[in-house]
């Protein structure tokens, strides 16, 4: 029996889970999104918390714990100054799950894990837009009075 035990073991042995976790918390820190199974995403949940809670510290020791976990100079560079700064006034809770799908292959329910507060991307513009925006314009031009 499993009493007491915390953690999923995820049916691998525990150098591959963990490398796993390192792994999954990297590319969610990088790409701010990922998707994942819905038992490894409540998993990493945890870790990337610890991980911005220690962005938010900003000291060399904590930066060399990230590091020491993360494993990529790069991902620990935007935490510490991009990530960080975003959750500065947050306590806590810095990561969100969607459910998505169910996998295909063998049914798993699959999520979305994604930091709560993420950079707005521009739209893109279609040629309609572009269009509608000219036109726009000229009537205007058209409309206004002219100036002596």
């Amino acid at each position: 029996m499993r009493h007491k035990k915390k953690g999923r073991q995820l049916g691998r042995q525990t150098k591959h889970r963990w490398a796993l976790f390192r792994s999954l918390v990297t590319s969610l820190l990088e790409q701010e999104r990922i998707e994942t199974t819905e038992a490894k995403a409540k998993e990493i949940r945890g870790f990337t918390d610890r991980m911005i809670s220690l962005g938010k510290e900003g000291s060399l020791p904590a930066r060399r714990r990230a590091l020491s976990f993360l494993r990529s100079k790069a991902v620990v560079s935007k935490l510490f100054s991009d990530v960080a700064s975003r959750f500065r006034d947050r306590p806590g809770g810095y990561t969100r799950i969607i459910r998505t799908r169910r996998r295909i292959g063998d049914a798993a329910e699959m999520v979305a894990i994604e930091l709560v507060t993420r950079p707005e991307k521009p739209k893109a513009v279609s040629s309609t837009d572009v269009a509608a925006t000219e036109k726009k314009e000229t009537a205007d031009k058209s409309t206004a009075p002219a100036e002596n």
